[in-house]
């Protein structure tokens, strides 16, 4: 069977990525249904400014940073006992420059290095299920909850001699739970999750670090103009994370908001780009930054 190019390019950009690279950023469509054995590679860039750092919770204080995140990223459609699922992999790489008080003293940082990089793995248990490329090119998206796992693995550069690091010396798990439901060209999104993170054992001082889950909830409101263009209104919030270091909790619980733009558009069959700003809202303890990210998306498989 035959399927249309305006079918195709329904699915180009049914992955999220942008927010994989920090913790707690907006994904928008990201349990959108996408064909099984297709795969997606994503290369982009994302700029951030202000109190950024790899853990908001760190102790630092008038942060005025600039990073840059080179992504790296690549995802597959799966049949998961007969619903479509999806893994995907992220490989950020940093470079920060910029000042900060620490303890009422100035310090400055200028590190290029590895981040933590990330799985996940998703299924959607309503709505969705587990379709070739033909199949789906038929499909209409209505209602669909699906579940996921994001795995960070503390694999990224770090030196226990200093505050702020690519990497964060530690494990994270972040389940979730997500609802989609598409009226017309009108698709409302929301995703509950919990970061759970566990201790670092050598952090700043060569003391142990630990950090209660943070809870958060994101929604996105979707406009598809035309099969494949979409522009989304993100919003998050999250609270939790108050850290204890050497026994001793800390004044930092985090009760902040986010909200940002992602708009989506196909080039070709195979390829699709996609550009995304956020910035805090409220912000109790760190986080209060701007992002820009561009991606650029290239898929095949599944018969394409």
């Amino acid at each position: 069977m035959t399927v249309g190019y305006r079918s195709l390019i329904c699915l180009l950009l049914a992955t999220g990525w942008h927010g994989a690279v920090h913790g707690y950023e907006l994904e928008p469509r990201s349990y959108s249904n996408i064909p099984v054995g297709m795969n997606f590679v994503a290369l982009g860039i994302t700029y951030q400014t202000g109190d950024v750092a790899t853990d908001p919770a760190l102790p630092l204080d008038q942060a005025e940073l600039d990073v840059w995140r080179p992504i790296v990223a690549y995802a597959r459609g799966l049949d998961l006992w007969g619903h479509s699922g999806k893994f995907d992999v992220v490989l950020p790489y940093s470079c920060t420059e910029g000042s900060a008080e620490f303890l009422g003293n100035p310090v400055e940082r200028d590190i290029c290095g590895r981040v933590d990089p990330s799985v996940k793995l998703s299924i959607n248990l309503i709505g969705a299920p587990a379709m070739g490329l033909a199949d789906i090119a038929r499909y209409r998206e209505d209602l669909i909850v699906g579940v996921g796992l994001r795995v960070n693995a503390p694999l990224g550069e770090y030196d226990p001699d200093k505050l702020l690091n690519p990497g964060s010396n530690r494990w994270v798990l972040r389940p979730e739970a997500g609802i989609s439901k598409t009226v017309g060209k009108w698709t409302y999104e929301s995703i509950v999750q919990v970061a759970v993170h566990g201790d670092n054992e050598e952090f700043f001082g060569d003391v142990k670090r630990e950090q209660e889950p943070i809870y958060s909830l994101q929604g996105h409101l979707v406009y598809s103009f035309r099969p494949g263009a979409w522009l989304a209104l993100d919003a998050t919030g999250f609270r939790g994370g108050r850290t204890t270091v050497d026994g001793r909790k800390g004044d930092d619980l985090q009760k902040n908001s986010r909200w940002g733009l992602t708009l989506a558009l196909p080039v070709n069959r195979q390829h699709s780009a996609k550009l995304a700003y956020t910035s805090g809202v409220v912000t109790r303890a760190g986080g209060d930054f701007d992002t820009l990210t561009l991606l650029w998306q290239f898929r095949w498989g599944a018969g394409l």
